[in-house]
């Protein structure tokens, strides 16, 4: 598994309930994803930033969802360029499922590893 932290600058003066609203107008997208697993929204207001923490079953996923469109709609939408880290995920606590997930686990109702 991957961890990909994503985020870019919103433009000055955006107010929160617009930021809110696009988090929502792009979740369906989002759940259509098979090799996502999980996908965390951030916004930090004071900074003027947004973004998501998104745990991917693996690189090529991110990659591929984070393409050159993706990008574009970013920089039409918020004016800025998306800034991408990646970090490698060996292990999970995720206290909502009330286990401990490693990478190459599967996954219910993702799509099997390739």
């Amino acid at each position: 598994m991957i961890t990909e932290y994503v985020l870019f600058d919103l433009p000055a003066g955006m107010p929160r309930e617009q930021v809110i609203a696009g988090m929502h107008e792009v979740a369906p997208r989002w759940r259509k994803e098979p090799r996502l697993v999980r996908k965390t929204f951030i916004y930090d207001a004071e900074a003027g930033v947004a973004g998501a923490f998104y745990l991917w079953l693996d690189r090529a996923a991110a990659e591929a969802a984070h393409d050159a469109a993706w990008r574009a709609r970013i920089r039409a939408h918020y004016g800025s360029e998306p800034r991408i880290r990646v970090f490698e995920t060996p292990l999970v606590v995720d206290n909502a499922l009330g286990r401990v997930v490693q990478a190459g686990d599967a996954h219910p109702g993702l799509e099997p590893a390739r």
